[in-house]
């Protein structure tokens, strides 16, 4: 059986082979997958809390998937301030728990469109990263299973594109009015939207005779058995239970990667601590440090290393070792807005309005793992959508920005809950959420000081290019005509007050800059690029370019914003770099 240790004096080793930086998505994927192999001894870093200490369930319980921004599972990261958002600074939650971010999102496991990883592999030079010739990889880390209620939902996903894996990921247990309706919808409107079975089969979109087809479809979530299915419960946590070639470390900050010899650009030795005025330890991968840190602690890890452009380091007061001017470069996220209708029907709204409600929800729940919290609560369904081929928004733009004809510029989750501020406080109501998929603004992330206990300058740049603002106004007037099916007229009673004024782009826009959030799906600033080019950060086997002994494996490596979920691509390319991995060091 592994170890979980709390202090780095208590380690039995001050060597592994592996030193996997990062327990979150892709980290538990990795140390897991690697630790298969008895010969390599693999410890994990883990700068926030276990996920099974006080306070835990809130990671766990499907209901409260929602409520751990802020707390201490969180890293309480924040934006700069966002001139596209009025100036505004906004919260930026990143999990600060072993699980990552796959145990504080809110569940939604979308691979996205088989056009995503066929870009990757166009991008990298590696046709290994394709739809195609990741299916292995797709299958082996996820398995589809029924909700707590056991309903057969035979019909409503298609068993070819799940696998056999450790990850679960499953349906909402009870269909809604709301959801029946959504269906429903997309059947009136024929020519705008289709039903698609499965998110996941690689299908998003289809084109036919010229006309782009929206499509519907259930959502899947990383719940089984009435609980969060996560990195650390499907992979990590077993491994550390079965085996004992593989070490976990908390509460422990990576504060730099340090070379092997002063000047050499071998970085496979490790320095960390635990607060910023404790002893600082220094560790050795005899063989790799993979860096699991995700967007934004991976960039901020190689730049306190000294990897990276070298006007961040100078104005941090950090030496520049290599010269990378794409680490941190061209962050990528996913705004959000909600807009509101009161309806002729009871909804969460008012469900959740009374605590008593809540209370006897949780008591089922702790009596049996079954009823309303043990399943995704807030949405069940999503559109995904395209701009018309012959939109005027794509027509000013140089290059699609999405990965092909069938991979969505914006998408809408339709929940029937609140959702933001704003939401009105009575009566009956939906919040249906409008995200830009398919972003062009890009961003930073840069270290302000030399310290790790300094959170990094955190700049998404949302809505600098104009195409996510015109973007986002075309996302709200697609729901207002997904709203003009027949099947809404006896369930819509009026637009809330706000959502009611926007009859204009300019009404639209000014509402977007004052609501506007993010989805939690920061990308690309560790980007993936041919081995032979200059520009990016990784090659095609995701190891650092100009360094020897660092790879990375999180969402920093793909090279856009996806027109899927992150949380699924991280999965399947953490696998992929495992078995990349354990080849490049077979004996």
């Amino acid at each position: 059986m592994g170890k979980t240790y709390l202090n780095p004096s208590d380690l039995p080793n001050s060597s592994y082979d592996f030193i996997v930086v990062g327990a979150g998505n892709a980290g538990g994927v990795l140390a897991a997958r690697l630790s298969e192999n008895p010969e390599f001894r693999v410890l994990v870093i883990e700068a926030g809390l276990s996920d099974l200490g006080p306070d835990s369930d809130v990671l766990r319980i499907p209901l409260l998937a929602a409520r751990t921004p802020g707390t201490k599972f969180d890293w309480d990261y924040e934006t700069t301030p966002q001139p596209g958002l009025d100036g505004r600074v906004i919260p930026f939650p990143r999990g600060h728990v072993v699980g990552g971010s796959s145990n504080t999102n809110n569940m939604v496991y979308i691979r996205g469109p088989s056009e995503d990883f066929d870009r990757l592999a166009r991008i990298s030079g590696d046709d290994g990263w394709s739809w195609k010739n990741l299916q292995k990889y797709i299958k082996m880390n996820e398995r589809h299973v029924r909700p707590w209620n056991d309903r057969n939902d035979d019909e409503d996903y298609d068993p070819a594109a799940h696998g056999n894996g450790p990850l679960q990921t499953s349906l909402v247990a009870e269909p809604s009015d709301f959801d029946r309706r959504v269906i429903e919808a997309a059947e009136q409107l024929k020519g705008q939207f289709r039903y698609n079975r499965d998110l996941n089969s690689g299908d998003c979109l289809g084109v036919g005779g010229g006309n782009v087809y929206h499509v519907h479809c259930w959502i899947h979530t990383t719940v089984g058995n009435g609980a969060r299915s996560s990195s650390s419960t499907a992979f990590l946590n077993p491994a550390l239970q079965s085996r004992d070639n593989i070490d976990l470390l908390l509460h422990s900050h990576v504060t730099r990667l340090v070379p092997i010899g002063g000047d050499s650009n071998d970085f496979r030795m490790v320095e960390l601590t635990q607060d910023a005025n404790a002893q600082r330890f220094i560790l050795t991968a005899s063989k790799e440090v993979i860096l699991c840190a995700g967007a934004i602690g991976t960039p901020q890890i190689l730049q306190l290393s000294g990897i990276g452009p070298k006007h961040v380091l100078e104005r941090a007061g950090v030496t520049q070792l290599v010269d990378l001017p794409d680490i941190g470069r061209h962050l990528q996220d996913q705004p959000m807005v909600f807009f509101h209708w009161r309806v002729n029907a009871t909804t969460l709204s008012t469900f959740l309005r009374d605590p008593a409600n809540i209370g006897a929800c949780m008591a089922e729940y702790n009596d049996s793992k079954t009823g309303f919290a043990a399943g995704a609560a807030f949405f069940n369904t999503m559109v995904l959508l395209r701009l018309p081929e012959d939109s005027a928004i794509l027509k000013e733009e140089s290059k699609d920005p999405a990965a092909g004809p069938n991979s969505a510029h914006f998408l809408i989750p339709t929940p029937h809950n609140p959702g933001q501020v704003a939401v009105p406080t009575e009566g009956d109501w939906i919040s249906i959420a409008a995200v830009v998929q398919s972003p062009t603004s890009e961003g930073s992330v840069e270290i302000k000081t030399a310290s790790a206990f300094d959170h990094p300058a955190i700049d998404p740049a949302y809505f600098s290019a104009s195409f996510d603002m015109k973007t986002m106004v075309a996302a709200f007037k697609t729901i207002a005509k997904f709203f003009s099916a027949p099947v809404w007229e006896d369930y819509i009673a009026e637009a809330a007050p706000e959502t009611a004024a926007l009859t204009t782009d300019e009404a639209i826009e000014a509402y977007v800059r004052k609501y506007a959030n993010t989805l939690k799906h920061p990308v690309a600033t560790a980007r993936i690029s041919k081995a032979e080019e200059t520009r990016g950060v990784v090659g095609p086997d995701l190891a650092v370019k100009k360094v020897k002994g660092v790879r990375v494996v999180d969402a920093s490596v793909l090279p856009f914003a996806v027109a899927g979920f992150p949380q699924a691509q991280v999965y399947i390319l953490a696998e992929r770099a495992a078995a990349l991995t354990k080849e490049r060091w077979a004996k």
